[in-house]
């Protein structure tokens, strides 16, 4: 062999090498790329004000996956605008996993059908990690109204049309929501006072200014452990966990009356899926966690563990079906 030939052999050699080598780094980087995230800390967007059950959600997902990622979660407050505001810097957020959100059933099931200048679609711009926990609401009166389940509550409404009151958070909030919807089906007039959050609507209610409201177990607790309040019915097919004495809608007498509100993750459009596969996997881890239930159970929360397949299910069956309900509440922006 001359030295030409030695020369070429010998770089063709060192050429198929280097290109081996560059092809497995290739190979390799998606999964180096996986093993990296997170590198830096990660935004949760919470769309309410700090102080709600939202938060309670917020700290526990911040706390648990922050530690099971090795990375800082930071929560970050974004109310306003009946949480359009925060959903929209969720959506407009880079796509790169480092902004995540919290947000609520409201978020894509009652806003697209109050705010027609919205400028993001929920459905499509928000893509779903997990769903976090539930949040039943219960049918709450004042210790004094004559009724002591769903059934009195109905009698008692049918023989005085639109004497009974009931308070809400405000225009197109969940317990709002569920007040038109039991008036729906139980067929009954009751009037609507809304209020600046649902903790005024609680005062009001032990003192006795209204009837009712319609509301988480966190935001209720006090005055019904206190003999001021009553809860008729948790308005789901199973009891609350935190408080199983309590009758749930069958059994309180309208079988059909079931709303619960959900908290979830959710990330920008176009998030690597790698990565939404690596926060749903330690939200479930969370969720699975005794001491998280007893935490979440506390205030009335209880887990929502879904597939990322199942939560997008669950976002667009209630879109649809709280669309009549929000038209027949005639709801308009604030």
């Amino acid at each position: 062999m001359d030295a030409l030939d030695w020369w070429t052999v010998n770089w063709l050699r060192y050429g198929c090498a280097i290109a081996a080598v560059a092809a497995a780094a290739t190979l390799g980087a998606p999964s180096a790329l996986a093993q990296d995230y997170p590198t830096r800390p990660i935004r949760l967007v919470v769309v309410t004000a700090a102080g709600g059950l939202m938060d309670v959600a917020a700290r526990v997902t911040a706390e648990h996956v922050g530690k099971a990622l090795g990375q800082s979660v930071v929560i970050e407050n974004r109310p306003g605008g009946g949480g359009n505001l925060g959903a929209e810097a969720i959506a407009k957020a880079p796509p790169d996993g480092y902004t995540i959100g919290l947000i609520q059933l409201g978020n894509v099931a009652i806003n697209p059908h109050i705010y027609a200048d919205m400028t993001f679609d929920p459905l499509n711009d928000l893509v779903p990690v997990a769903p976090v926990t539930t949040s039943p609401i219960l049918v709450v009166a004042n210790a004094k109204v004559a009724a002591n389940d769903l059934r009195e509550l109905i009698a008692l409404a049918k023989q005085s049309p639109g004497k009974l009151s009931y308070g809400s958070g405000g225009p197109g909030t969940a317990p709002h929501l569920a007040g038109e919807m039991f008036k729906r089906l139980a067929g009954v007039d009751i009037l609507h006072v809304p209020y600046r959050g649902v903790g005024p609507a609680v005062n009001d209610l032990v003192g006795g200014h209204i009837e009712l409201t319609f509301a988480g177990w966190g935001a209720v607790r006090g005055p019904v452990e206190a003999g001021l309040a009553k809860v008729l019915a948790v308005a789901q097919s199973r009891r609350l966990k935190a408080v199983p004495g309590l009758p749930t809608s069958a059994e309180a007498g309208l079988p059909e009356y079931e709303f619960a509100t959900w908290f979830g993750i959710v990330a920008p459009k176009g998030t690597p899926g790698r990565v939404i596969d690596t926060l749903a996997r330690h939200i479930h881890a969370m969720q699975d966690d005794p001491e998280v239930q007893r935490s979440l159970a506390e205030s009335g929360l209880e887990p929502l563990k879904e597939s990322l397949e199942q939560f997008g299910a669950r976002m667009r069956h209630d879109y649809e079906r709280f669309r009549d309900i929000v038209k027949a509440a005639k709801l308009k922006p604030e």
